[in-house]
């Protein structure tokens, strides 16, 4: 006879199903537990005022590629097609025909270096003289303006 709980047959069973792959369409891949990312809680708004970091010198080669590459290719429409052909191109190039759009790149480096140095500054200035202000927030100057708001409700319902 047997006493409470379950047969070996029905543990064999548990075990099994518990072994099993998650049906994702992926036969023997297991689905780990999703981690919450936590780079869109950090993100920030973008200030538009600053600058764009400058092209590598594989885009710089590829604005010019491009543009050959539609010429000679008018009915490739696909973006993957000339961006694909252009890395092709790339790879088989020398360091000597890489040189001038490394040289390019590097120009374009440095304008960005100056331009990001003054935004900095400007950043810098910006946020000393908002610091020059009053310590309390925009919520206590608030929260004050309409206590003085009741204060004045309140000498009118006196008289």
């Amino acid at each position: 006879m047997k006493t409470g709980g379950r047969s070996k047959g029905a543990a064999r069973k548990d075990t099994k199903e518990a072994l099993k792959p998650v049906d994702d369409r992926k036969i023997g891949k297991r689905k780990v537990a999703a981690k919450p990312s936590k780079a869109k809680a950090v993100k920030g708004k973008k200030d538009p005022n600053k600058p764009k970091r400058p092209p590598s010198a594989f885009f710089v080669f590829l604005e010019e590629f491009r543009k050959t590459f539609k010429k000679e290719n008018p009915n490739v429409k696909a973006v993957s097609a000339v961006g694909k052909a252009g890395g092709e191109k790339w790879k088989s190039m020398s360091a000597a025909e890489k040189a001038p759009y490394e040289a390019k790149a590097a120009k374009k480096k440095s304008e960005y270096e100056k331009l990001m140095n003054a935004y900095n500054k400007k950043q810098e200035s910006s946020a000393e003289q908002g610091e020059e202000g009053s310590e309390r927030s925009g919520s206590e100057v608030h929260d004050d303006e309409e206590e003085s708001e009741h204060d004045e409700d309140d000498e009118d319902d006196e008289e």
